[in-house]
């Protein structure tokens, strides 16, 4: 796993152990991500399917991407799509992807990198690995999180980050024992590179075989653990979760995990975890495809712009229904 790792985690800050009286929070539901394809035919497992949008808010749509051992000719991408309302972050643990896009952008990101792009009024863009990477195969495995923009901010100006993972800030828990790699928010006081509309936090840990991890939570915010490989548990009924499950937690200061002291041969570095969490929207959510607005009506609007051509166009200031 060539995402950001660090030999000596003694050399970390650590996260502070919770303090007299702080709740742990429970577990409200465990899923399991069933499998798709997306774009051109990669691989993905659904990691929000089956769990209702108001428990996920402010985030929509998650894919694990991947972990998929590609023969050379067979790595493939996604062709030219459009989005709208919304931010796409696209990390990458093992692999290449590039990303071109209607305004002339583009870039490279390879492992332990983060793509972080507001889509706002509107952006056409495309995902694929490099030609290279066609040519010879190779791993590839990633995710990709839909974050929810409020209305005040849904036809804003597209805009990117390009996180780099020499940024993502680094922190191990109070025992030493497992890494956490914050992309956005803040976690034991070691802040994400990350620029977030909604308040909220994304971080990628690994949780030794044994360990065990208590995070502070924000109260506000609610707390998503997508488990990306190995077994352990979660809340403070230590419930059994695996590889491809999601666990929903409800309210609580603290969150958590624990590795399995056994785990399968392939996943010997123990529990690889995505831990999400966001203060909630609470707008209304008008959902088609590419589209993630407030009203039946703005996606009307949001696929008639893309059909006459006029989204992933320059923005022009009073334009009528927010077309851009």
């Amino acid at each position: 796993m060539p995402a950001v790792s660090v030999a000596d985690l003694t050399v970390l800050p650590r996260v502070a152990a919770p303090g007299v009286g702080a709740v742990q929070r429970p577990v409200r539901s465990i899923t399991t991500a069933p499998g798709g394809v997306e774009g051109e035919g990669f691989p993905v497992k659904r990691a929000f399917a089956g769990v209702d949008l108001r428990d996920l808010d402010p985030f929509i749509h998650l894919d694990e991407m991947g972990e998929v051992e590609y023969a050379p000719g067979e790595p493939k991408g996604t062709p030219w799509h459009p989005h709208r309302g919304f931010e796409t972050v696209t990390y990458i643990i093992d692999g290449i992807f590039d990303h071109h896009d209607s305004f002339g952008g583009g870039g490279t990101i390879t492992n332990g990198d983060t793509q972080w792009m507001t889509a706002g009024a509107g952006i056409l863009h495309i995902e694929a690995p490099p030609e290279h990477l066609v040519v010879s195969g190779g791993l590839f495995h990633g995710f990709q999180l839909w974050v929810n923009l409020p209305k005040a901010d849904k036809l804003k100006a597209p805009a990117y980050q390009d996180l780099r993972s020499s940024q993502v800030g680094l922190v191990s828990s109070a025992d030493g024992g497992s890494l956490l790699r914050v992309i956005a928010g803040e976690v034991g006081g070691v802040a994400g590179p990350g620029s977030t509309h909604t308040p909220m936090a994304m971080v990628h840990a690994t949780v030794a075989p044994g360990g065990g991890l208590d995070l502070p939570w924000r109260r506000d915010f609610n707390a998503l653990v997508y488990v990306i490989s190995g077994d352990g548990f979660v809340g403070p009924d230590q419930t059994p979760i695996g590889t491809g499950q999601l666990a929903v937690l409800g309210a609580g200061d603290v969150l958590r995990l624990s590795a399995a002291q056994t785990q399968q041969q392939r996943y010997a570095a123990g529990l690889d975890v995505v831990i999400l969490g966001g203060l909630p929207i609470r707008e209304p959510v008008a959902w088609a495809g590419p589209f993630v607005m407030n009203t039946r009506a703005e996606l009307v609007q949001a696929f008639a712009d893309y059909e006459a051509g006029r989204l992933g166009q320059p923005i022009v200031h009073g334009d009528v229904g927010g077309t851009a």
